[in-house]
């Protein structure tokens, strides 16, 4: 599996309280703005079918009074309430412990859906799949139920990105491709979104798509369906049909786009805008048209994540567009290379005709042939000197080295200038685990890495994706101490799994801190490997006393009592030189 970690709540979705088919209510944003979601004003199925409802019956129950600066658990400090809608209010916070920006859903312990939040959100947090934003805490207590989840600053919403523009072809490619996946594995944990609208997927910085609000956010609105795979499919349909238009695939408007125009019913995305995807333009019909209309190439509906997948893989892969080439500038010559030298400059009248002017003569006259009797002398002197050396050397070679009593002189064959000194062993002093992300992965076995034993050893968690392990993880590594500043020149990695393939660098870093990038650090040493061990050497050495060991690619290996199957490396012995 994927790096067991926690997974996916909603930060700051305001934009409506019922998948698909549903009614929204009035939301406040911090008790001042009052919006509705336009989504869910809509009839969001031909058919009327697709969505989940909240239970008519439920009381209206009051959002718990909180305020900027309180905090919860002597830990998160709330900072700004993002929502407030129909009992719970959502707030980006800080936690104090880790210093980082989180995510935090309140509602009151007596609410009718505070069980249901707890359970949802424990649920998710244990599918543990990076495509999600991860769940951090779900706790009871002090008369609230709150749930802390990640907080993604350089994160973009689609709803944003869809105020730009349609997507190209590819990114949008990507982002059903990727949301699919993501929900296939949900589903096959029983777990189900329902609230999968625009505001709920996010695109890193890295293009990299993730989910929030898995099970959490209809949860908070009392959202149920009896088809939740249906649901959700169709509402990737609806996403996929909105990146390809830039409109919402129902007659009402929503989320910022315009609705297709009343009257003519669901319509194919490339019949809507020109030079859209063919593939993927079936494929949007494919997941919307859930009862028996008829699509593009009479292919038959898909109901669930899965058959989605299944016909993203029959479609062939769409490429990214070829980077645009721009010409380089006119190559400007030289004066000399334009052939003007010793040629006067071009006056207002034709030129052509002008008479070129011819280089000046050579050196002529006595003081020329006095020049050239002085090089020539000196010429001879220098191959004169030259052939005295070389008969002096060898006279003596001939000699054979002996001295003036006639013994023979011994020569000092192992000279140490003439062969390069051995690296001599560095001792580690010291490590830890270096995690610029705050995720360590066994931070306890760091020191089995350089206690001289191979039956110990440090391991990484198991990746989905590889032999990379981004996007997932950018990498993982462990800083060494080494005492103090010594010039470090190789490196011997002892290795647990073997496999296509290991990738390691090695960094020079000025403390043990996670918190500076291995791109502002000075490389040492790079090298990839099949087998279980990696030997790094410099071109030169590198004087630090810190070394970070980084590692950006793994092998696949199989279970164990740590981790799963999956891309992942463990290190048994590491050995510097210098």
């Amino acid at each position: 599996m994927a790096e067991r970690s926690t997974a996916a709540v909603d930060v700051a979705d305001n934009s409506g309280d019922k998948p698909l088919t549903a009614k929204a209510d009035k939301a406040t944003t911090d008790g001042v703005t009052e919006s509705i979601d336009t989504a869910d004003t809509a009839e969001q199925s031909t058919n009327g079918t697709g969505g989940g409802e909240r239970k008519a019956s439920e009381p209206s129950i009051a959002t718990p009074e909180l305020h900027s600066g309180h905090k919860l658990a002597r830990r998160y400090r709330l900072e700004e309430c993002v929502t407030r809608l129909d009992g719970f209010s959502s707030w980006r916070a800080v936690d104090e412990k880790l210093r980082r920006a989180v995510g935090v859903h309140l509602l009151p312990a007596d609410h009718a859906r505070a069980r249901s939040v707890l359970a949802a959100a424990r649920s998710s947090a244990l599918l543990g799949d990076p495509r999600f934003v991860q769940v951090l805490d779900a706790v009871e207590e002090n008369d609230l139920v709150y749930v802390v989840h990640e907080w993604l600053p350089d994160a973009t919403e689609l709803t944003a990105l869809l105020a730009l523009g349609p997507l190209e072809a590819h990114d949008a490619y990507q982002m059903v491709t990727q949301v699919s996946q993501a929900m296939a594995a949900a589903h096959r944990e029983g777990l189900a979104h329902l609230r999968l609208t625009p505001s709920a997927v996010l695109r890193t910085s890295t293009g990299q798509y993730r989910i929030r609000g898995l099970a959490v956010a209809a949860a908070l609105r009392g959202i149920t369906s009896e088809k939740p795979q249906r649901t959700d499919t169709e509402a990737i349909g609806a996403l996929l049909y909105a990146v390809l238009t830039q409109r919402w695939p129902y007659e009402s408007d929503a989320y910022g786009l315009h609705g297709l125009p009343k009257g003519v019913g669901l319509i194919a995305p490339d019949q809507v805008r020109a030079g859209i995807h063919r593939g993927l333009s079936e494929l949007a019909m494919r997941a919307l048209v859930n009862d028996g209309a008829t699509a593009s190439r009479q292919e038959p509906p898909c109901t669930t994540p899965d058959e989605l997948v299944k016909a993203i893989g029959e479609m062939p892969r769409i490429r990214p567009p070829e980077p645009a080439f721009t010409a380089p500038p006119e190559y400007q010559r030289t004066t000399y290379q334009q052939g003007t030298y010793g040629r006067p400059a071009a006056g207002p009248g034709p030129s052509v005709n002008q008479p070129i002017q011819p280089p000046p003569p050579p050196l002529q006259g006595r003081t020329g042939k006095a020049l050239k009797w002085a090089v020539s002398a000196l010429l001879i002197a220098a191959l004169g000197l030259g052939s005295w050396q070389l008969a002096d050397a060898l006279l003596q070679h001939d000699k054979g080295g002996s001295n003036e009593t006639g013994n023979t002189r011994t020569t000092d064959s192992g000279n140490d200038g003439d062969k390069p000194k051995a690296p001599l062993p560095i001792k580690i002093q010291g490590a830890q685990e270096y995690a610029p992300d705050g995720k360590p992965q066994d931070a306890d076995g760091v020191a089995s890495t350089y206690d001289g034993k191979s039956s110990t050893f440090w391991r990484s968690k198991s990746y989905l994706g590889g032999p990379e392990l981004a996007p997932f993880k950018k990498g993982v590594g462990i800083v060494y101490d080494l005492g103090s500043e010594k010039d470090v020149s190789t490196a011997s990695i002892a290795l647990r799994f073997s496999g296509d393939h290991t990738t390691i660098a090695l960094y020079a870093t000025d403390s043990m801190s996670s918190g500076r990038g291995v791109t502002d650090m000075k490389q040492i040493a790079t090298t990839t490997t099949k087998g279980t061990t990696a030997d790094l050497k410099a071109k030169a050495p590198v004087k630090t006393r810190y070394v970070v060991l980084w590692l950006t690619a793994a092998p696949y290996a199989a279970g164990d009592g740590y981790s799963d199957s999956g891309f992942k490396q463990g290190i048994t012995d590491v050995k510097f030189a210098g």
